[in-house]
């Protein structure tokens, strides 16, 4: 199977978001550095990291220590909404990442009713400083992304929402498309039985394993996957997914799990 170039979606700043990332949640310490290392050296050239995931700092080594060129990869973190100085939070997340400049910051979740537009004007201030490229939310419904919009009068770029075959919500999908604004999915793998018979007979078909039929999923429909993974041969695995893609009627057999 002849891996090609993992597709990309262009964002409204002018940056380019690879389709296919290497998510870090719960992974900290030193197998945070070792799993990012090994997902550059694969071929990884979107990760995604956190403040409160407290990995920032083993993420920018591994990203120093890799030799990739700073322009070559996408990086992402996020800001906890609760953040008593948020652009002390950005200034701390640029040293320990070991950049002058991020390719997304989120805002990481809502609170209650909360859709945190002051906070968003602090998002949108520091794209206007050049120290971020794009912005966007992560765990916003459609309805909290309106209200963010028209309260402030600029969208979020991306929103970053549980996501797998058995979440899949058609109204989801296309509102995001409507608006223009990029779908990331989290823990797919987690949501996703990866022994169910579809997945199954579409992987063999492939000669692909299920994991990475699901993962193809996401690209084929234009979402972007970020799977982690501490095990190097998984994360390899997890990025071995350029080489085929999924017939029309096999991505909708997939969409179709949601509603068993």
């Amino acid at each position: 199977m002849t891996q090609t170039a993992v597709p990309a979606a262009q964002l409204p700043g002018g940056g380019t978001m690879p389709l296919l990332g290497f998510g870090t949640w719960q992974i900290t310490g030193p197998q945070a550095y070792d799993a990012v290392r090994t997902a550059l050296d694969v071929g990884y050239r979107h990760i995604d990291t956190a403040t409160v995931y407290r990995n920032e700092e083993e993420v920018g080594r591994a990203l120093a220590d890799s030799g990739v060129p700073r322009g070559e990869v996408f990086v992402t973190t996020k800001v906890p909404p609760g953040a008593d100085d948020p652009r002390k939070t950005l200034e701390t997340s640029l040293q320990k990442l070991g950049t002058d400049h991020l390719d997304l910051w989120l805002i990481h979740w809502t609170e209650g009713d909360s859709i945190h537009e002051n906070l968003w004007r602090v998002l949108l201030e520091a794209q206007q400083a050049g120290k971020v490229r794009d912005v966007g939310v992560s765990n916003y419904s459609l309805d909290q992304i309106d209200r963010l919009t028209r309260s402030t009068g600029q969208q979020p770029a991306v929103n970053q929402i549980e996501w797998a075959p058995t979440l899949y919500d058609d109204e989801v999908a296309r509102g995001h498309a409507q608006r223009g604004i990029v779908l990331e999915g989290y823990s797919a793998l987690k949501n996703t039985n990866l022994d169910d018979p579809v997945l199954r007979e579409i992987a063999e078909a492939n000669d692909v394993s299920t994991a990475q039929v699901l993962l193809r999923w996401h690209l084929d429909h234009g979402f972007v996957a970020i799977p982690k993974s501490v095990t190097p041969e998984r994360i390899a695995a997890n990025f071995a997914i350029t080489g085929f893609s999924l017939a029309a009627e096999d991505v909708a057999r997939i969409d179709a799990l949601a509603a068993r």
